[in-house]
């Protein structure tokens, strides 16, 4: 199975453990003298990518397994510092997807300074580091690249897509394949069976897919809800480059070949 319908934005589940850091970004004792440590940078990114997931991706419904994953504590967020290349982000997700509640993973990159399109590139590498015939993988998975500028376009679902992926950073979300073929369900034996009843014309219409259907809805959703969105998106943005400013977490470029 190929992650085709995982990249059509059905999955846009996940959060990491129930807003562990809604509380800004030093805790007590993680800021010494203006310095900021590892931890309160972390810290940081993590509580923006939280207001994302939280404000956009659960408030408006689009996926239907967001709040159950992040409250679940089933997703696991990996932050790689400067600009990492995709084997970096292959280990990072191995490292991710081995934890044992681990249903989702979530690969950050606060300071990549990178294109969208240069970041689906390295998405695509990491996709065929995971896809079932990359046997030195233990697990295969979907892999789905979110982008801070990814542009709105909202001519069909499929093309809103990128917009609702509008991470504050740069990120790539894996989902084991054996979680979204349970999601998906079986299809093999009814889909031929569709296809004998509907040569006899007695077929019922066949099923919409899960990941159109959301993509559909999604679309719906977004459409009327377009200035609001928009209004939360922005906020996030200017949230992250005046706290980003104040921890120290720089912009690196990209790789050269990923640019």
């Amino acid at each position: 199975m190929n992650d085709g319908a995982y990249n059509d934005g059905a999955y846009n589940d996940g959060a990491y453990n129930d807003g562990a850091y809604n509380d800004g970004a030093c805790n007590a004792g993680a800021c010494n003298a203006g310095a900021y440590s590892d931890d309160a940078k972390t810290a940081e990114v993590l509580r923006l990518l939280d207001r994302y997931l939280v404000e956009i991706v659960e408030a408006y419904g689009l996926c239907p397994w967001a709040h159950v994953a992040r409250t679940s504590g089933e997703v696991a967020v990996e932050v790689l510092w400067g600009a990492p290349d995709a084997p970096a982000f292959v280990d990072a997700a191995q490292r991710a997807l081995a934890q044992p509640a681990a249903r989702v993973a979530m690969i950050v990159a606060p300071e990549l300074a990178i294109t969208p399109s240069a970041f689906s590139a390295i998405r695509n590498e990491v996709s065929a580091a995971f896809a079932p015939r990359a046997r030195k993988q233990v697990t295969t998975a979907g892999v789905a690249d979110f982008h801070p500028d990814s542009k709105l376009d909202l001519a069909t679902p499929a093309r809103l897509v990128p917009f609702v992926r509008r991470s504050p950073d740069p990120m790539l979300q894996l989902v084991p394949l054996a979680i979204l073929d349970a999601v998906r369900g079986p299809s093999s034996t009814a889909d031929r069976m569709h296809q004998v009843n509907a040569l006899a014309d007695v077929a019922p219409p066949p099923r919409v897919d899960v990941a159109d259907r959301i993509a559909d809805t999604n679309h719906a959703v977004v459409s009327a809800e377009l200035a609001t969105i928009q209004q939360r998106l922005a906020d996030i943005a200017d949230d992250r480059r005046v706290s980003y400013a104040r921890v120290g977490i720089r912009s690196v470029p990209a790789p050269s070949a990923s640019r």
